[in-house]
């Protein structure tokens, strides 16, 4: 591969991962700031902007990059021989510096409400919300890698529903993604985590994308 389309592959995923992170935590500000919308409906809301976003920015980035956006989806196409590990480690890099750019956009969008470009965190997630991520994240792992097995034409919209149905069905409210966690805990706003929360959420999600891809293994990937 020439040196452009790599870089193409990088770019796709720093942007990728950018408006992935934006549409998690602007609805959020737009609603229960500027609308002061209830937080269940805002939480409803921001499940369907994240599954509408999610699955434009697949269909738009998945024939450039694979459209990760998602370290755990970067490791587990290591694992299937689809990346090596150089490609999944620059891909990580990419995929935090956009998430982390997501979150300070976010805030300058939004300075006026918010106050800040960078805050750390200090909203609880904790308890009940560790397993959510061990769930969210063995689905999300485990429709990707059958809907990637299948050579499925629909896992833009696919994967955008499962999202989205996901971020209302599970405790966590499904971060399943290192990098947005890691962005979240730069935001003072209803959509951050605290770090020590979220490193624990990283780790549920490393959990979670493992257990998906032994079960992959065990039971479907002779299908």
């Amino acid at each position: 591969m020439d040196k452009h389309a790599h870089l193409r592959e990088l770019i796709a995923e720093f942007i990728g991962s950018m408006f992935l992170v934006m549409a998690a935590i602007s609805s959020m500000i737009m609603l229960t700031v500027v609308l002061e919308v209830p937080k269940g409906t805002a939480v409803f809301a921001n499940a369907l902007v994240v599954a509408f976003v999610l699955s434009a920015l697949i269909e738009m980035f998945g024939s450039i990059s694979g459209a990760h956006f998602n370290p755990v989806v970067t490791m587990v196409m290591v694992f299937e021989k689809r990346a090596s590990v150089y490609k999944a480690f620059l891909y990580m890099l990419f995929q935090l510096a956009g998430g982390v750019s997501g979150t300070i956009v976010s805030h300058l969008m939004f300075y006026n409400e918010v106050g800040a470009l960078f805050s750390v965190s200090d909203n609880v997630r904790n308890g009940s919300a560790f397993f959510g991520e061990i769930i969210g994240t063995f689905i999300l792992i485990l429709a990707i890698l059958l809907l990637v097995k299948t050579g499925s034409k629909k896992i833009s919209i696919m994967v955008g529903f499962l999202v989205g149905g996901q971020v209302m069905s599970t405790s966590s409210t499904m971060f399943a993604n290192p990098q947005v966690t890691i962005a979240r805990m730069f935001t003072n706003t209803i959509s951050g985590i605290r770090p020590t929360d979220g490193l624990i959420f990283i780790l549920m999600q490393m959990i979670g994308a493992l257990l998906a891809y032994a079960v992959y293994k065990l039971v479907f990937s002779k299908a």
